[in-house]
């Protein structure tokens, strides 16, 4: 239950079972220095390429499984029903067991509940780092500790998006 509640509140679904289960009654949103800062990027990462049509962005810090994660999520609605829908995700994961690209892989598998069987990934390179694609999603190894991760809304975005948008998040120089 605090697994998917924490997957909730970094979606900006916040309930009261998802407060409940974190032991909070708000979100934790992170707080940027500065308007222009927060714009273009998240935990030390650059955001050079957005696609066009997405919404509003909200940021998250959360941690599962001694990885740490700081994540920007666009979110267009509310639809006439209330809802709201993830556009982009572009999040930053930090901790030591993320040794290489197959240690990311494996550790996403069982953050994500992947069948690693069923999961189709492709390699891609995303700009210097190697990585790898699924339909909606790509991730990448920076180094030792360091990783990335895009998703997007296949719905409304092309692949080309997700790879454009990959490109351009990555560390500051």
């Amino acid at each position: 239950m605090l697994r998917s509640a924490v997957v909730l509140a970094a979606l900006g679904v916040w309930t009261t079972a998802t407060a409940a289960a974190v032991g909070s009654s708000a979100p934790h949103a992170a707080v940027s220095p500065s308007i222009e800062q927060r714009a273009r990027t998240v935990d030390g990462f650059v955001i050079e390429h957005l696609p066009g049509g997405i919404g509003t962005p909200s940021d998250f810090e959360y941690e599962w499984e001694d990885v740490i994660f700081h994540s920007r999520v666009w979110e267009t609605g509310p639809d006439p029903e209330g809802a709201f829908k993830v556009d982009l995700t572009v999040k930053t994961l930090r901790g030591a067991k993320l040794t290489d690209l197959e240690a990311l892989k494996t550790f996403l598998v069982e953050y994500e509940e992947k069948d690693p069987a069923g999961w189709e990934l492709r390699p891609v390179k995303i700009g210097p780092y190697d990585g790898l694609a699924a339909a909606d999603e790509v991730f990448y190894f920076v180094s030792p500790g360091v990783a990335a991760e895009v998703s997007l809304d296949r719905t409304r975005f092309a692949e080309s998006d997700l790879l454009d948008t990959a490109t351009g998040f990555h560390p500051e120089a």
